[in-house]
């Protein structure tokens, strides 16, 4: 596989192919994940709840961001890596830049932040600095206390046009990808449909125009609650790498997310 960049990402939106993409949080994984074919690995700061054992994302920092972008940069040859800013470290513009600066330093080739229209200016000014940015929507998990817990969003009218008009209104300040959570398969789909740039689902449905999971839920490590989006492709394979492989495969075939992997 040829290296991705962005502009590849964009050409399978416009012609249809469905885009893969996996958190990774060290080089290992992602170089294993890079050889299975993942057009995209995502930095998650989901990294607070898998690696470091909080029960949200919120404790994660700018340095232990830092420091699992440098690792997972290491083990990619291929695909687009994108890393998250980590909760208030783009509470404004000036602290979005020098933060994701030093993402950018360590390797990420894009960064993503969750939040919606009030972002637009943070927006302009990274895409001024060179930095391309991926929006995160819907269930955003660093305003989970905002929310009372990790709920579906945007099932009431007003909600989902909020998150609809929200996705406009990012894409018009410069932002070049979406990732939309835990949102109705339905508004997903018209969000879809409505952006010119790639739109990345998780609890989405099937409709959008990739997919991303956690790498603990899609190889059925996962302690606790197992979110109704994710799948265990280990279990069909015993084998990690085929694993991935068989997620490639059925995120490209439409196979994955299957009906009880969606709300409605």
């Amino acid at each position: 596989m040829s290296k991705i960049s962005l502009t590849h990402i964009q050409k399978m939106k416009q012609s249809g192919e469905k885009i893969a993409m996996m958190t990774a949080y060290d080089a290992t994984f992602a170089r294993l994940f890079d050889d299975a074919g993942v057009h995209s690995i995502l930095v998650g700061d989901s990294l607070g709840m898998v690696v470091q054992g909080h029960n949200d994302t919120l404790p994660v920092t700018m340095d232990d961001m830092v420091y699992h972008t440098a690792n997972v940069a290491r083990g990619v040859q291929n695909a687009l890596l994108i890393a998250d800013l980590p909760f208030m470290s783009y509470s404004d513009v000036k602290s979005a830049c020098l933060n994701a600066g030093r993402l950018m330093a360590a390797g990420a080739k894009m960064v993503k932040i969750e939040g919606g229209d009030w972002l637009c200016d943070t927006v302009k000014q990274l895409n001024r600095n060179g930095i391309p940015v991926c929006a995160h929507l819907g269930l955003t998990p660093q305003s989970v206390h905002l929310f009372g817990g990790f709920r579906i969003q945007g099932r009431d009218a007003q909600r989902a046009e909020e998150i609809y008009h929200h996705a406009l209104a990012l894409q018009a300040a410069g932002v070049q990808m979406v990732v939309l959570e835990c949102i109705p398969d339905q508004l997903a789909e018209r969000i879809t449909k409505a952006l010119r740039i790639p739109v990345i689902g998780i609890g989405a449905g099937a409709q959008t125009d990739g997919q991303v999971l956690v790498m603990q839920d899609a190889i059925g490590v996962t302690t606790g609650y197992i979110p109704k989006f994710s799948k265990n492709f280990l279990a069909e394979t015993g084998d990690i790498r085929k694993a991935i492989e068989l997620y490639v495969e059925q995120v490209a075939n439409g196979q994955f997310p299957a009906a009880e992997h969606t709300f409605n």
